[in-house]
């Protein structure tokens, strides 16, 4: 047994030293090529049954023809351990040069295409995150074009938009300092509609501004959405005697959200107004509300005919005002832009779909706990 120990702590102390020498070899050559690493790991391997044997031999446990027979079969095994490692490291090298490649091709505008050849699976793991983040980039790239987009035609509608009241404002007031205005009472009232109509965009575009710097700043109460509808549909309600279209929603069901009630009220109050406009006289826009799982739906239904499929995704886009018949007559698009941010805001969501004969706008609160 005593000679077994010291012949295990002769080979331990052979190999440990050519163990030691190998990691002192792979620190240096840490920056080289991995098929180097590896090289230097099987001829290590090697060196240490060498080294162990040698050190055995040296302290006459092992004879003359028994080393020699010994470190044949090493210097055998050696030489295979070597090819291996170095075909390996081929292989290896290669599959991270067709990687370098691939994700060289990835660039701005373009994609990235995961080598066909098999890898190991730490290559394999890379190449499936580079693939997520070309398709993470091209999702990104896609927005920020259609933000681009948007922004574009929000500066020529809000341009547009603001000359015409501002053509306006200047000739009546030329007439009213000139003394041409037959009548300048009607001149006073009809600049003073226009002032507001200027200071309701101002207004949208402050509100919107603050949405999409993450200002916009929340003070949530446990409120009813019986109120909370009671006090919209109180609001829209002479603007929907002008129309001639009926408020429905008397029944909603008392149920309880936390929510910022001033600005649900404007939420609310922007979707009644952008229905009632659009609605013909005699129409109906309801308002209903009902429990859904963990969330609360509040829906907006009116009688405009349906928006075109094409443009149902972009209905809460910044600037967006589709065709000419759901222009508001004083408004620069804003108003749903406002509605997705707020109920953002509260961590839920707007959607739109159409139904015979308009579209139901709605929007998905947290239930409270």
């Amino acid at each position: 047994m005593r000679d077994v120990l010291l012949i295990a702590l002769h080979a331990f102390l052979g190999a440990g030293g050519a163990g030691i020498l190998g990691a002192v070899a792979l620190r240096i050559l840490r920056r080289r090529s991995v098929a180097v690493s590896l090289a230097v790991v099987a001829a290590v391997a090697v060196c240490a049954m060498l080294a162990g044997t040698l050190a055995v031999a040296w302290a006459m446990f092992l004879s003359s023809h028994d080393l020699a027979v010994v470190t044949t079969v090493v210097a055998m095994a050696a030489a295979v351990s070597l090819g291996t490692a170095l075909l390996l490291g081929r292989q290896v090298v290669r599959r991270c040069r067709e990687l370098v490649g691939a994700a060289r091709d990835f660039g701005e505008e373009g994609t990235f295409t995961a080598p066909a050849v098999p890898a190991p699976a730490e290559l394999t793991a890379i190449s499936l995150e580079l693939a997520l983040t070309s398709e993470r980039l091209a999702a990104s790239r896609e927005r920020e074009r259609a933000l681009e987009t948007s922004r574009r035609e929000l500066v020529a509608w809000i341009s547009h938009d603001l000359r015409t009241p501002l053509a306006g404002l200047r000739a009546m007031s030329e007439a009213l300092e000139d003394g041409m205005a037959a009548d300048p009472t009607r001149y006073h009232r009809q600049m003073c509609a226009e002032v507001d109509r200027l200071n309701s965009m101002v207004t949208d575009l402050f509100e919107l501004s603050r949405i999409h710097a993450g200002a916009l700043s929340l003070s949530p109460t446990r409120i009813s959405l019986y109120d909370l509808v009671g006090d919209a549909l109180a609001g829209a309600d002479a603007l929907a005697r002008e129309h001639g279209v009926h408020l429905a929603g008397a029944g909603v069901a008392p149920l309880p959200v936390e929510v910022d009630g001033k600005e649900m009220t404007r939420v609310l109050s922007n979707l009644l107004v952008n229905a009632i406009r659009h609605t013909p006289a005699d129409g109906t826009v309801a308002v209903a509300a009902e429990r859904r799982a963990d969330a609360v739906v509040l829906s907006v239904t009116d009688a405009c005919g349906g928006i075109p499929d094409e443009d149902l995704p972009r209905v809460f886009d910044t600037g967006w005002r589709g065709g000419q018949a759901r222009t508001p007559p004083s408004g620069a698009g804003l108003g749903l832009a406002i509605v997705r941010g707020i109920v953002e805001a509260h961590s839920g969501h707007a959607d739109v779909r159409n139904v015979p004969g308009g579209c139901r706008f709605e929007l998905t609160l947290p239930a409270p706990a």
